[in-house]
Order: structure tokens, then sequence, then C-alpha cells
């Protein structure tokens, strides 16, 4: 995972994600005195979090937090993880920040020239990501799990004529709404087959209630989750080992549960589960989650995670 935080031979301007940038740039410039949809896909940060070789050296390992995790975490470790010495961590983390940044210049050139080619404020933009890397909390680097760092995900939305204006709401939305959210600003008809429902109505009112929690799975691992603000519940069947190359070499685990009070434990580093005062919490969580596999009996939708931010 680019524990060295060496760039890809190659400068910026031959570089993918500049190519990219371009190209939804001249796609702009050529269809600006009409309609048009853009969908641009970064790989950035994804691993192995490149980078071109102007970026090499912006961030230095011995700078990088490296998150202590917990005992509990030490379960779920996958094995390639396990002998990583301190300083090829930090060079993992400080590999993904570099990686990060060239992805953030690339979306800056996409921006300004939305501005520049006077689309601003007739435009629809939405910031949306892959799930988010761990980068040691956990003590894992991956992101094929139900924490927080890997289903908290980012979502921003542009409207041009947004009235209240530059603005954050802390209410739950996920990446099923997206379709929902867009044929909703652009006074479209909505699609039946749509699993979500638009929280277009909280760029205009960001105190009015749109989802009591989110959900979200993890077929390879057979793991899904439920959470609002206040707690999460994880159900993995723990049938095989941690899939996709990421095997702990312990073997399954069998059926886990993990609780986790989001108000008092914001890390999740203390499953509540098998604590029987909070029974009835977990009972009604169960309530939550069970319901959404007979809905779904053909498969599932991979951590398709929920954010509780936006803005």
């Amino acid at each position: 995972m680019n524990s060295r935080t060496l760039p890809n031979p190659v400068d910026d301007a031959h570089s993918q994600g500049t190519f990219f940038a371009n190209e939804a740039i001249r796609f702009m410039e050529s269809n600006k005195s009409g309609p048009f949809f853009l969908w641009l896909a970064f790989k950035e940060p994804h691993h192995p979090y490149y980078f071109p070789v102007e970026y090499a050296g912006k961030y230095k390992p011995a700078d990088m937090p490296l998150p202590q995790g917990s005992p509990e975490d030490d379960r779920w470790i996958p094995e390639k993880f396990r002998n990583l010495t301190d300083d090829e961590r930090r060079g993992i983390i400080a590999a993904y920040y570099t990686s990060t940044e060239y992805l953030d210049k690339n979306v800056g050139l996409v921006l300004d020239a939305v501005k520049a080619l006077g689309l601003e404020e007739n435009t629809l933009v939405m910031y949306l990501s892959d799930n988010g890397y761990l980068l040691y909390d956990h003590k894992r680097f991956e992101k094929h799990t139900a924490w927080q760092e890997a289903v908290h995900q980012p979502l921003i939305v542009k409207t041009g004529k947004n009235p209240l204006g530059a603005s954050n709401f802390n209410a739950i939305v996920e990446y099923v709404d997206i379709v929902p959210t867009i044929l909703d600003l652009l006074q479209m008809p909505p699609l039946k087959e749509a699993q979500g429902s638009s929280f277009g109505h909280l760029l205009y009112n960001p105190d009015r209630p749109h989802k009591e929690y989110a959900f979200a799975e993890y077929l390879e691992d057979n793991m899904a989750m439920v959470s609002d603000s206040e707690w999460k519940y994880v159900f993995a069947t723990g049938s095989r080992d941690l899939g996709i190359g990421y095997k702990t070499g312990y073997g399954p685990s069998g059926v886990v549960h993990h609780l986790y009070d989001l108000t008092t434990d914001p890390k999740e580093s203390k499953n509540l589960a098998g604590d029987t005062a909070y029974f009835e919490t977990l009972n009604h969580y169960q309530g939550l989650l069970l319901p959404h596999f007979p809905k779904n009996p053909s498969g599932c939708r991979c951590v398709s995670g929920g954010t509780h931010d936006g803005g």
C-alpha cells in the first residue's frame, strides 16, 4: 500500500487524474450552451495511493498521526498488516494524504472551469466518494468494515442558487439517495426503481427530518449494519475468514454482533453487544436491520454507506 510513499513515475501534466480533469473541462467547453451531464470518476486516493513526481515529499511519514486502536481490534487484523513497522504504517498514511492532495488539485481545476465558463449559477455539482480507508484506525488499513472511518463518506452539494448559502447539516443520508435527489433538484420525474429518497429539502431546511438511520452491507464478509446518530449495530455471519486478500488467519469467527454507543464511544472501541444492560438497545437495532434482508433477496449493495454529514 505504498509504505515507501513513492510517486508514480510520471509528471503532473501527463498523469491520469490531470488528464481526466482536462477532458472534463473540454467537455464542458463544448457543451456549455445547453444541458449536459458530466460524471467524472477519479481513482485517487484509492490504493496504491497514486500521485505524480511533483507531489513527492509533500507529507513526511514521521509527521503522520498513528491511531492506537483498542484490544478489541486485534481479532480482526488481517495477516498482511500485523508485521508492519510503525515507519511503514506512517508511510502508508503519508502516501494517502499525498494522493488526496493530488485529487484535490484536479477537483479544483474542474470547479474553477465551471466558474470561468459562466456555469456556476445554473449547474448542480455533487462531490461524493468511495468508502474511505481506515489508515490504521482499528489497526487496519483497508475499508471493508462497518466502522465509522469506512462508512462515513464525503458528500458536498452545490446548487448555485441555494438560499441558505454555504451550510452544513447533520442529517443522516445514504448514497442510494443521490439519484432521487438529483432528479428532485432538477425537477424531473422520480424513478420508481430508486431505493433511496431525495434529501433536496435539506438544502432549504436543514432541520427537517430525513432518515432515522443509515443501512449498509458488505457481501464479501456477510456483514450488515444500521446506525443513527447515537448507536450503531453490526451483524456478521462469520462463516468464513475475511475475504479478498484480507484474511486474519484465525479462521471463521462464527456469528458476531457489535453494538457501539456513538455518543460516549465515537471511535467504536467498546463492543456492548454482550452486556445484558444493553439488551433492549440491541434488540431495537436488530429490529431495524432484519427487515432489510427480505427487501433485497437478490444480493447486497456492498457497504453502500450512509454519511452523517452533508452540505
